[in-house]
């Protein structure tokens, strides 16, 4: 369907690929993994032909239908959401209006080879229509607006009234609806909440028959959706057959077995270059010596890829707080709409936090859950009610946010001393390095970084404090798969509590050992963790 061969690409002194192949066959669910900055982006580009290889070959039908969403959502305005979601379409409605003047032309009389001529192209007009789904186009549209969260009373609300998450859906709403031969998804979960990324899952794995290419840092959503994946590290593409699972122990595995030939190697070299070293000089042995000097020179030495650089942390020991954390007593909270109207949000929420404890907070979007960690945080007041805080407990907030409070014209050194004014240089850069920002990246202006790097600035600074009790909201939103694995290691060691929002099911289920859940503006409380919550909510 799609063939990648012997890809070079270079941005500047930095190789992305050195001779990478790979494909993207017909109907198959395919993972693209890698490093930030390995190249997974450059992939997509490539494809769709944003960028040019600098060398190899890039073979797709030029009937293949490919369609590609990006972070980068661009401009939405001057329309509907539904309007929007159908202008991707463009190309399947102007068939559509094609077809319908074929069969008015159909219906006069007309000469028979003319005939015959207007029924072959509207057979094949006719064939392309319906393999795209152009009878059912509007229908798709509303399905997958609505799996992704929009009502129906949105769909003709003006594009401009949604803000940057909301505008992420509509673009992936867009994508979806024209029902691609080939699908590119880079990170289609990143403002998903867990409703509209189960519908999602269940979309890709029921409804679309087509080929799928994707990045993605839910581990569980990899897992139920690809069969395979597709590595992009050190300039090349390596292939393996199952899910993300399969390919952590396959690859290291593969990694195993290659440094166990590698110490072969370095053995056998050693014994080599010792005898030509012993013996070059004796005239007795020159055949022997030149023999193993060819051998040496024709051998291929085996590398060793660099590991993977991952985030490396550990909080550090808090003071102790009181026995209970804080106790949320009646709490009810309305905002003003722009029309003056009074909007319930939740009300009566009634529920005590205890140390050491692990919560997760969830609900549907929109239920209220930023909301609460906004006034237990105390980032904003409760309409009635009060959060009575326990004592000793010193509090660290993270928010979805957070990054956008970052001060642009800051380095990344700055942004953190901000939080350590009395350390010294060199711990602040232990910390930073410990991070990724090392050497010249400390140095990096905030207005530079990726969503990830700031993401990572935020959490150092939340680390740099002693802090007992931790409100993360939605932590993990820019974190590659291996980031969020330390995150989830240190925050499981972490002899403090924890209150968290995240649509990570896999983080979820292997930290919490509590569940509050608001749901139509009342609190449940769940005496288990993640998969209890789960089970109960499914018997319900």
């Amino acid at each position: 369907m799609i063939h990648l061969t012997n890809i070079s690409k270079q941005h500047g002194s930095q190789i992305v690929f050195s001779g990478a192949s790979l494909q993207i066959l017909p109907q198959t669910r395919t993972g693209l993994v890698g490093p930030n900055g390995a190249g997974k982006t450059s992939i997509f580009r490539l494809i769709t032909g944003e960028e040019e290889a600098d060398k190899g070959e890039i073979s797709c039908s030029k009937k293949t239908v490919i369609g590609y969403f990006s972070q980068d959502v661009g401009e939405m305005s001057g329309c509907t959401v539904l309007e929007e979601v159908m202008s991707a379409a463009g190309d399947l409605v102007q068939l559509g209006v094609q077809m319908r003047e074929m069969e008015a032309q159909m219906s006069e009389p007309m000469e028979d080879d003319a005939l015959a001529e207007l029924l072959e192209r509207y057979g094949t007009i006719t064939e392309i229509f319906e393999h795209r789904g152009g009878y059912d186009l509007d229908a798709r549209a509303k399905a997958v607006l609505s799996g992704l969260g929009f009502a129906d009373s949105d769909f003709s609300l003006p594009v401009e009234t949604y803000s940057g998450g909301w505008k992420m859906r509509i673009a992936l709403a867009k994508i979806l609806t024209i029902n691609p031969d080939v699908l590119l998804l880079d990170e289609p979960t990143n403002h998903l909440d867990i409703e509209s990324i189960l519908w999602l899952e269940e979309w890709l794995s029921s409804s679309y028959k087509g080929a799928l290419l994707m990045t993605c840092h839910d581990r569980d959503f990899m897992n139920r959706i690809v069969s395979r994946i597709i590595e992009i590290a050190n300039g090349q593409a390596t292939t393996y057959n199952g899910n993300y699972d399969f390919y952590l122990q396959e690859r290291e595995i593969r990694r195993e077995q290659l440094l166990a030939s590698y110490r072969r190697q370095q053995e056998m070299l050693a014994k080599e270059e010792d005898f030509i070293a012993k013996f070059g000089a004796r005239a007795s042995h020159a055949a022997q010596v030149q023999s193993r000097v060819k051998k040496l020179e024709k051998i291929e030495r085996i590398e060793i890829p660099p590991e993977q650089r991952v985030i490396k942390f550990d909080f550090p020991v808090p003071p102790r707080s009181g026995d209970d954390v804080l106790h949320l007593k009646d709490l009810s909270k309305e905002w003003t709409t722009v029309t003056g109207e009074l909007r319930p949000v939740f009300h009566g929420l009634t529920g005590t936090i205890r140390r050491l404890e692990k919560i997760a907070l969830v609900g549907v979007n929109g239920a209220g859950k930023s909301t609460l960690l906004k006034i237990i945080a105390g980032q904003t007041e409760p309409t009635e009610g009060e959060v009575i805080t326990g004592a000793s407990v010193t509090t660290g907030y993270f928010s979805q946010h957070a990054m956008d409070i970052l001060n642009p014209e800051h380095t990344v050194f700055e942004a953190v001393q901000e939080s350590l004014p009395l350390e010294n240089i060199g711990v602040i850069r232990n910390l930073l390095g410990a991070f990724l920002f090392s050497g010249d990246d400390a140095d990096k202006r905030i207005a530079n970084l990726s969503g990830g790097e700031k993401s990572r600035v935020v959490l150092a600074k939340l680390l740099a404090r002693p802090l007992n009790f931790l409100i993360l909201d939605e932590p993990t939103n820019h974190l590659d798969i291996l980031s969020r694995e330390v995150l989830l290691e240190a925050l499981q060691k972490f002899e403090g509590t924890v209150l968290l929002v995240s649509h990570d099911r896999h983080f979820l289920r292997s930290l919490v050992n509590r569940v509050f859940e608001i749901d139509h503006g009342e609190m449940r409380i769940y005496e288990g963790d993640y998969d209890y919550y789960l089970r109960e909510t499914r018997d319900e």
